[in-house]
């Protein structure tokens, strides 16, 4: 995008929520510097300030400013972290050769029934760890509580929280269109465009037959005291 007369490069942030009927939503979007704490702080103020409350989980990569801006303007809410960014950061510190099995052993940590059962296992993987990959083992520690937040859910909708996946879709399409243009000439125009896909996408969530969460597994969650229950999925492009 030309900004001052320069050419930058500024990532576009979408944000993705489920509402206590179990309905998908476009929540926002903005383009700022993405390693920025004080960009993300005012994007989440942004959806604070446009209604959201009662936000119970939200779902990131592990951007530190992002998390910073989460503790910050969302207080009191669990942080997920994606598990796929987590066991690419993990396998970047095993080589190639060992890579398949190390991560066929991590994945029998999300294949346990509960949160103690699989905290239980994380360590045991981790301990397994410690002697060759003494760098993998202490990532993975250092996560355990953040890449095991979903597991609090409900069993039904795990699938969907441990990860930034279900907005990556919509992230690829933005990148196809964005692409064909190349450099945007100002703010408001790449606005305008990644603007209209995600309303269509918003409209296309709308009229469809399903939810994205079952209204009996919604009533799952307890209610947090005077608010709505929203699971919010953040991700940056």
């Amino acid at each position: 995008m030309r900004r001052d007369g320069r050419v930058v490069s500024l990532a576009t942030v979408v944000a993705i929520g489920v509402s206590a009927s179990g309905e998908r939503h476009i929540l926002g979007l903005d383009v700022g510097i993405s390693e920025d704490e004080g960009f993300w702080r005012a994007f989440l103020r942004s959806l604070v300030a446009r209604g959201l409350s009662g936000v119970r989980l939200v779902i990131s990569d592990a951007h530190a400013g992002l998390r910073r801006a989460i503790e910050t303007v969302l207080v009191g809410t669990s942080w997920q972290r994606c598990r796929v960014h987590l066991m690419r950061n993990l396998l970047a510190l095993v080589p190639r050769s060992a890579q398949q099995m190390v991560a066929s052993f991590v994945r029998t940590i999300f294949a346990q029934p509960d949160h103690a059962s699989a905290m239980a296992q994380l360590h045991r993987v981790a301990d397994g760890l410690q002697t060759r990959f003494p760098k993998a083992a202490e990532l993975l520690r250092e996560a355990a509580e953040d890449v095991l937040a979903h597991v609090h859910f409900p069993e039904p909708h795990r699938r969907r929280l441990h990860s930034t996946n279900p907005i990556e879709r919509l992230h690829k399409e933005i990148k196809r269109r964005t692409a064909v243009v190349g450099i945007f000439p100002d703010e408001r125009s790449l606005i305008c465009l990644v603007g209209m896909l995600a309303a269509e996408q918003d409209d296309e969530w709308a009229t469809g037959d399903r939810r994205y969460f079952s209204a009996e597994s919604m009533k799952a969650i307890d209610e947090p005291e005077g608010g709505e229950v929203h699971e919010l999925l953040a991700a940056v492009i």
